[in-house]
């Protein structure tokens, strides 16, 4: 079962109005089942409805216990972790909803919320190894067979709001009741219960600071019932928000140079940063980062911090936000980061307790910058892109918070609970270890030619981050596209370059910089062949080679030198040739040209160790399969020379003429590519590595 996970967009000034998309024709086979993930991922799937990885939806259904075979009821809820808008069947927990209810026999109070959470694994309906999450008892307590809970941006205003009360009232008339904030766990479910009790008129709750839970009958008509809610409270905050101007109107303009100012600071930032791993970035300029970075509450309101934990576990409790008209004063920004730090480690020695979690990063994750915009930081690329839609959020909830009194943020001590929950703290304990490329960013010219993408492939699957550089747009979609079905959109990037543009280049490079934050491999790959007799070479040929695999060379890895000098390291690996130290014949122009690269990833490496980048050269031979240098006229010109024929027998003829007489393939230069970009390599700089079959002309000397 799939349905169009598009989302929907939110106006920089207006909450947007959710409509019901639910589609009966497309449902009406469903089972139960499928009837609560359809539902969960129509709700999922629309960021006016909640964000990624927020919320949870159930469903209370019957089901045959596999022991007894009897009929029992069965809760299916969202497991631990999941995303409600691209989950399977699979990603529900699942049980017995008879034990559920008898938990209560062991809670005592509050403190036992942490307690209660090791009893859910006894209730599991049939062996399901999907974990029940921690607001499970929100589903079992209340009686409702369908309970959906979202944080969607108008609910959370009004949640975060002092008006958000009186809001909720004025809005829903008593059929929506207000509870006051509280943690999630075994506790709140209680609340809730009682709550519903009390009030057996109420349709849902409203839970302060939280977001909001509801229910029905129906999957269908839970779901219409959440989104009505939602449709709601966007109207009555639109309705405010046209009162006055936002965040109390706009003091800094949009800077029309943004993304290139961007581009100088990001990796500046990201080399500022002490942390295991280098971070990877993520940079916007929407509308609503504009309206808020350059308005006039906007130091207030940044300052206070994020309200509903969704937005803090992904963001840290409040951004670091920098003066524009200091970027360019590197004193400032590493004191910036400094003085961010230190702060983070008060706030967490003054809320920590003895038995807390030790102090995690402390590095910021959230740099909001006026008339520029919003760059987060996170350990790998999606994760820094969604801890960034998750500042988006927040900067709505303020934007409609503020609109109908103050906007609230959470106490302290009580956000620091959240954060080093011993829960969440175990959920990050069972994540697996990063790989070893994980952080680092890549770029790789010749994109699109077998070498690139296969080098491509060997770093993503380690855990890099890739820029794909290649003039030829059509071919670099499609490498594109391919990869990205492999790897996800998040890892990969492209740019059509011709690596004899500097312009281009320049530009190329901006790219990567905004993309991810920095470059800290860079792979010089972008070649082209051809073969002549010397006497035919003409100062065409010999310039167009010398354009690609010297200049060419000379132009990217300036860039690439220019980026990782700011980091204070980096492994750049040029893609040499056997040609480039051994004489070839009919191949002056070509030969020439891969010696000169060769000599200046030599230089390179002179000048490069002292910032800490490492210059080395693999030197292939006669990579034909997979190749696209060998597909064109560089084959039938090989094969003139050798008076051989341009099929099997020319791939014939190159196998034997090597020691080792076998075919050198693009995966086995991908590999010695990412011998010198790990750190295996770390104390290898200056040096060549033949992938050839073994030539006894181009052992090194």
């Amino acid at each position: 079962m799939t349905i169009d996970s598009a989302t929907v967009h939110k106006s920089a000034t207006k909450f947007t109005i959710p409509e019901s998309l639910w589609d009966d024709a497309f449902a009406s086979s469903f089972s139960p089942a499928e009837l609560l993930l359809y539902r969960s991922n129509l709700l999922g799937s629309d960021l006016t409805v909640t964000n990624f990885g927020g919320g949870n939806t159930s469903a209370k259904l019957q089901a045959a216990d596999p022991l007894t075979n009897e009929e029992v009821e069965v809760l299916w809820v969202k497991g631990s972790g999941g995303d409600i808008g691209s989950m399977n069947l699979d990603g529900f927990a699942t049980l017995y909803q008879s034990k559920l209810l008898k938990l209560e026999n062991h809670y005592s109070g509050p403190d036992d919320d942490d307690k209660m959470v090791s009893y859910l694994p006894h209730c599991t309906f049939n062996l399901n190894a999907r974990a029940a999450s921690i607001d499970t008892p929100l589903h079992s307590l209340l009686p409702f067979a369908h309970i959906d809970h979202v944080h969607p941006d108008a609910i959370i205003a009004l949640a975060a709001s002092s008006g958000g009360e009186a809001a909720t009232k004025e809005i829903w008339k008593g059929r929506i009741g207000w509870l006051p904030w509280k943690r999630p766990g075994f506790t709140l479910g209680v609340m809730i219960r009682d709550y519903v009790r009390d009030h057996p008129d109420v349709q849902g709750v409203m839970l302060a600071g939280h977001g909001i839970i509801c229910w029905a009958d129906s999957s269908k008509d839970c779901y219409e019932h959440t989104i009505q809610l939602i449709a709601d409270a966007a109207r009555y905050l639109n309705e405010k928000l046209g009162q006055a101007p936002a965040f109390g109107g706009t003091i800094v303009p949009n800077n029309p140079d943004r993304r290139a100012i961007a581009a100088e600071l990001m990796p500046k930032l990201r080399a500022f940063m002490t942390s295991d791993r280098p971070k990877l970035a993520h940079f916007s300029d929407d509308p609503e980062t504009l309206e808020f970075v350059g308005s006039s509450d906007f130091e207030r309101l940044a300052k206070l911090g994020t309200s509903c934990p969704d937005h803090f576990l992904r963001t840290k409790i409040s951004p670091l936000t920098l003066d524009p008209e200091r970027l360019g004063d590197e004193i400032y920004l590493r004191s910036s980061i400094e003085d961010y730090r230190k702060n983070y480690a008060d706030y967490f020695h003054r809320c920590a307790g003895p038995d807390d979690p030790a102090m995690r990063d402390a590095n910021p994750v959230v740099v909001l910058v006026p008339g520029i915009g919003r760059i987060t930081f996170a350990a790998n690329k999606s994760t820094a892109r969604i801890a960034g839609e998750f500042y988006g959020n927040a900067i709505n909830v303020m934007r409609g918070a503020e609109a109908i009194g103050s906007y609230v943020a959470l106490d302290e001590q009580e956000a620091f609970n959240i954060e080093y929950w011993s829960l969440e703290e175990a959920k990050l304990q069972r994540m697996p270890k990063p790989k070893p490329l994980a952080g680092k960013v890549a770029v790789v010219t010749g994109g699109a030619g077998g070498i690139g993408a296969a080098t491509a492939t060997r770093l993503l699957s380690d855990g890099a981050c890739v820029m794909l550089l290649d003039r030829d747009d059509i071919a670099l979609s499609e490498i594109a596209a391919r990869l990205t079905g492999q790897f996800g959109k998040d890892s990969i990037q492209t740019s059509v370059c011709d690596v004899t543009d500097e312009t281009a280049v320049t530009a190329a490079f901006r790219s990567c910089a905004v993309a991810f934050g920095g470059c800290d491999i860079f792979v010089a790959n972008a070649g082209i062949a051809s073969s002549a007799p010397f006497e035919e070479t003409t100062s065409a040929l010999w310039k167009k080679n010398f354009d690609v695999l010297a200049e060419g060379y000379f132009l990217t890895a300036r860039s690439a030198f220019t980026l990782m000098k700011q980091q204070g390291e980096g492994s750049m690996i040029f893609i040499g040739s056997k040609n480039g130290v051994a004489a070839a014949k009919g191949a002056a122009a070509y030969a020439s040209a891969k010696a000169a690269a060769n000599h200046l990833a030599r230089c390179l490496a002179l000048e490069g160790a002292a910032h800490g980048i490492r210059v080395n050269t693999v030197n292939p031979d006669a990579v034909i399969k997979g190749s696209r240098i060998w597909d064109g006229d560089w084959r039938k010109e090989r094969a003139n020379a050798h008076g051989i024929d341009t099929g099997a027998e020319l791939e014939e003829h190159y196998r034997l003429r090597s020691l080792l007489q076998r075919d050198v393939l693009p995966e086995d230069v991908a590999e010695a590519v990412y011998f010198f970009a790990s750190d295996m390599s770390a104390k290898c700089t200056g040096n060549m590595v033949n992938v050839d079959a073994g030539n006894a002309q181009a052992f090194t000397r």
